[in-house]
């Protein structure tokens, strides 16, 4: 693929297709582990390693699965790395993996995982597959961590806290509070302020997107009045 195309990957994965806010993929993990920046970084760690882990392996079998058994093939191979995940969990952020708990072992039916297998992966060559699924978990990540750091600090006043499930006892001084004796909303940190915040992330990109199609629009309405006024010009000359 050209550099062009990596670069499309790159802003479908991150913006113009994210799969959180636009195809609006993976909600249940998104909208139940969201309530602090650990859990969410966690989860999005998680998927971005199915993700790569599932997308080269399916690269590399796409030649040899037939379509009669093309979608299991995918499903084992996606529920054989979210095992690999678990056991790394287990062994090095156990506290973490406990509180995740079922999200877990649900990354194996998220919509956004399989569907980028057989949409993507399975079509294309290794190197491509493996970039669309890194840019794919980079957006989905990204919008869990923002989810979850504004939650965070609605709810409780505070960022980074607990971060020692996930990087050790040395995380534990990078929590900051914003504001003392701060009663916690407790409505943030609820589900539904997770469907409130996904809202109001989903309106700014398409505030933001809108900004842009218009500028684009004023920009092209005005090259042929540009144009016209040069040929114009030169004609009187």
């Amino acid at each position: 693929m050209s550099d062009t195309n990596y670069r499309d990957l790159s802003l479908n994965g991150l913006w113009k297709n994210n799969p959180a806010i636009v195809q609006l993929l993976g909600l249940c993990p998104l909208l139940a582990v969201t309530g602090t920046v650990v859990n969410s970084l966690g989860m999005a760690l998680a998927t971005l390693f199915v993700l790569l882990a599932s997308s080269t392996s399916v690269s590399l079998i796409r030649g040899f699965v037939s379509d009669a058994v093309r979608l299991p093939a995918f499903v084992m191979i996606i529920a054989a790395a979210v095992t690999c995940t678990e056991l790394l969990m287990q062994a090095y952020t156990y506290e973490l993996f406990q509180i995740l708990g079922i999200f877990l072992p649900l990354i194996t039916t998220n919509c956004l995982i399989l569907g980028r297998a057989d949409a993507f992966a399975s079509k294309n060559s290794i190197g491509p597959a493996m970039f669309d699924g890194l840019m794919m978990g980079l957006g989905f990540g990204v919008i869990l961590v923002v989810l979850g750091a504004i939650r965070e600090l609605v709810g409780t006043g505070a960022l980074f806290a607990n971060m020692d499930l996930l990087f050790g006892e040395g995380a534990k001084s990078w929590k900051i509070v914003f504001f003392d004796d701060y009663n916690q909303f407790l409505v943030a940190i609820l589900p539904p302020g997770a469907f409130i915040v996904t809202g109001l992330i989903i309106a700014v990109k398409n505030w933001i997107d809108d900004g842009i199609k218009k500028r684009e629009a004023a920009r092209t309405a005005g090259q042929p009045k540009e144009s016209r006024r040069v040929r114009v010009t030169g004609t009187i000359s």
